[in-house]
């Protein structure tokens, strides 16, 4: 058993983070208790392309591991073994600092949006720190992404699963919008019918800078008009294909839930999908709605264990609806196919998303996921992923809880 401690949900928003130099250094607060076994730091943060100096490390005003760039242009997880003797009984202070005097070296992660943060910035060296005007605009006030594991204890348990509510009016004026099919016939047609209507409904964007919300109207409008906030192009990639399957199948009264993917915890290769319960079958059938893909063996759909079980060669196995024609448009998608996804690279890991209620509590979204290496609390791992280099999660489930049955879904039954 252990235990997560931290501050943060990991609503990074890539663009507004705390950029990092010799004055502008970073303190992180984190209470602690003594266990006497080694400790595990996780540290969110970005390299810029062709750094070569080292993010410095400071716990309780000890200097120790230096963090080396490995990951150019991108946040991602950095995980730090130290003895116990490191930390102190309540209080203990995380510093953060480069040795450049340019903000060109390294960015550590932040969540704005903290009323009174444990976290705090220094512009002159540390002599005297401030916990609002935070950020590199000096307008943020919010917590870093630094989170510790102690061998002792025992994470909380995931609270219940948020499904939608059936009652929203906005889920109403979305359900008038999905295809007749959806509501009737055979099951596997009627899911079939709402994966391709979604994958239709715009070309994927990946490499723009406007992310889009997880609101499904809102998805389609940026998607289909190339525009989103500020007039920017927006991002509207496989997350947001997930999303709003999601929320059109809570719409047809469907039980499904977003299915988060990673070939490793830092991986390149990361997916997100919709996982669509299949009374009949007993499981959740994994239904991509980027690619309008669903995998059989046979005439039977499956499930993400047995994906993962094939150990590649998938694409043999899939049966395409007519969305992925439109995908293909973007030289990314075959390519992805043919390298992440035939090969199963893309399913090392999976988690899912604990809420699907993105019409009724817009707040409790992510700003940016996919953005970033996977931070925010809202992802459930598998238990199992913990020794697997996971351990920065807090929820966790075992791989017989990931396959229950929805429970509390409206209407089911």
């Amino acid at each position: 058993m252990s235990k997560l401690y931290l501050t943060e949900m990991g609503n990074v928003i890539p663009l507004l983070c705390e950029e990092l130099t010799n004055e502008r250094r970073a303190r992180k607060l984190l209470k602690l208790p003594l266990t006497g076994q080694p400790v595990h730091v996780y540290v969110l943060a970005r390299a810029y392309p062709g750094c070569s100096i080292p993010l410095h490390l400071a716990v309780n005003g000890v200097e120790t591991t230096q963090l080396v760039p490995r990951w150019p242009d991108t946040y991602q997880w950095h995980e730090i073994t130290m003895p116990a003797n490191m930390l102190l009984e309540g209080d203990n202070l995380f510093e953060f600092w480069t040795d450049s005097y340019a903000m060109n070296t390294w960015s550590l992660a932040l969540e704005d949006g903290h009323r009174d943060p444990q976290s705090w910035v220094s512009t002159d060296g540390g002599a005297s720190w401030r916990n609002e005007k935070m950020g590199y605009v000096n307008v943020l006030r919010g917590e870093y992404v630094v989170r510790v594991r102690l061998a002792e204890g025992e994470d909380d348990p995931p609270p219940p699963f948020a499904w939608e509510d059936r009652a929203h009016p906005r889920l109403g004026r979305l359900r008038a919008q999905l295809p007749v099919a959806a509501f009737d016939g055979p099951f596997l047609d009627r899911v079939r019918s709402l994966c391709t209507w979604t994958c239709n409904r715009w070309e994927y964007r990946c490499d723009e800078p406007g992310y889009a919300p997880w609101d499904a109207d809102t998805i389609m409008a940026w998607g289909q008009a190339h525009r989103g906030a500020g007039g920017l192009s927006p991002i509207v990639m496989c997350v947001h294909f997930g999303v709003t399957l999601v929320t059109a199948c809570m719409a047809a009264g469907i039980p499904a839930r977003a299915a988060v993917f990673a070939n490793n915890v830092n991986g390149n290769h990361g997916h997100f999908a919709t996982e669509i319960w299949f009374e009949e079958l007993k499981k959740w059938v994994y239904v991509d709605p980027t690619i309008d893909a669903i995998v059989f063996d046979g005439d039977t759909p499956l499930s993400v264990k047995e994906i993962q079980a094939l150990g590649g060669d998938l694409v043999r196995r899939v049966r395409w609806g007519l969305g992925r024609w439109l995908q293909d448009r973007n030289p990314f998608i075959p390519e992805w196919i043919e390298k992440v996804f035939d090969s199963g690279m893309c399913f090392g890991n999976r988690a899912i998303w604990q809420r699907t209620d993105f019409f009724s509590h817009p707040e409790m979204t992510p700003p940016w996921h996919g953005t970033t290496a996977y931070c925010e609390t809202g992802i459930v791992i598998e238990k199992e992923d913990l020794s697997r280099g996971f351990g920065m999660f807090p929820w966790q489930m075992t791989s017989q809880m990931f396959d229950m049955p929805p429970l509390g879904f409206p209407g089911r039954g």
